[in-house]
């Protein structure tokens, strides 16, 4: 992580859903596994009643997974107690918007209500945290879907994804750009709320991008509180030495199924060691976004958008 040169489009490059790219539960696994064994055993044994049963379960687990929960999306609320919080950005709200994919499946009509979530919320700051499209041409449906977004007095910043890289960033970016929405891309802005600084910082993606800590936070306030967008939750696991109050991420879309005692089906690089939720690190509270979009798959996962209220005090 030693330049800040933005690489070009990585034309042509999909998803990779390969074992090196992606890590998928063995429990999930074993479960599935040890189900379709249940189903076969009840159906050698001739015990038709339990087979229908097996077999109903999984049908209507597979329907609800692919038909309901894709397109359900939920408006989390999450407090962030920060023991450095100046008084001047006690109760500052930020509204996150991550994983929307357009050009999936329930993407389109689940970026429109994540819109108006932001509109009726008003938060003072609005960020996006990266993989905006999954396809190329889906990067024209932007005005459209982000039309309605509130302007949100502090600023709109985004920070790019691995499918951006894929698709084209520097298209995205003057999209963005002509929607006030700023792509940060190892830089960050200074957000003044009264005498206090919030600073807003993006780095790079991981995957693609040329992430660069240091370039990201060069004459950055040293006494202010630091807020870094990262599409990739494990740049946490980058970025030692460098004092991080808030990391917001996506990329993981939760891991697409989830389930207690199963935890999460797959997740991908850089999204390995933490998957979803709230997670206290060292000095830095992480927030990983459950995302928008992405393949249209989820159980126990549901889609979302995310309301953060920053509260002095405690972590």
């Amino acid at each position: 992580m030693t330049t800040t040169s933005q690489k070009p489009r990585q034309k042509g490059r999909r998803f990779d859903p390969s074992p090196g790219k992606i890590r998928y539960s063995r429990r999930w696994i074993g479960a599935t596994v040890a189900g379709g064994m249940l189903t076969t055993a009840a159906l050698a044994t001739g015990r038709l009643k339990t087979t229908a049963l097996l077999a109903s379960i999984g049908a209507t687990s597979l329907a609800y997974a692919t038909l309901y929960e894709p397109r359900s999306p939920r408006l989390e609320r999450i407090t962030l107690n920060l023991p450095r919080l100046p008084l001047a950005l006690d109760g500052l709200r930020i509204g996150q918007i991550s994983d929307m994919h357009l050009g999936l499946r329930y993407t389109t009509e689940n970026s429109r209500w994540a819109v108006h979530q932001m509109a009726v919320e008003e938060p003072d700051l609005l960020v996006f945290t990266g993989d905006f499209v999954s396809y190329e041409h889906a990067i024209a449906e932007l005005p459209f879907v982000l039309e309605g977004l509130p302007r949100a007095p502090l600023g709109r910043f985004a920070v790019p994804g691995n499918h951006d890289y894929w698709e084209g960033v520097p298209e995205i970016k003057q999209t963005l750009t002509d929607l006030d929405i700023e792509m940060l891309i190892n830089e960050h802005r200074p957000v003044t709320i009264g005498k206090e600084t919030l600073v807003v910082a993006g780095l790079d993606d991981m995957w693609d991008g040329v992430p660069d800590i240091e370039a990201t936070l060069q004459h950055a306030p040293p006494q202010s509180v630091r807020l870094l967008l990262a599409h990739c939750p494990d740049a946490l696991d980058y970025i030692s030495g460098q004092r991080i109050d808030v990391q917001l991420s996506g990329h993981t879309h939760g891991g697409h199924m989830c389930l207690p005692g199963l935890g999460s089906f797959c997740l991908p690089r850089f999204g390995w060691h933490y998957a979803s939720g709230h997670f206290h690190v060292n000095e830095t509270q992480l927030y990983v976004s459950r995302g928008l979009g992405g393949l249209p798959l989820r159980l126990g996962c549901p889609p979302e958008a995310t309301i953060f209220t920053l509260q002095r005090g405690s972590a």
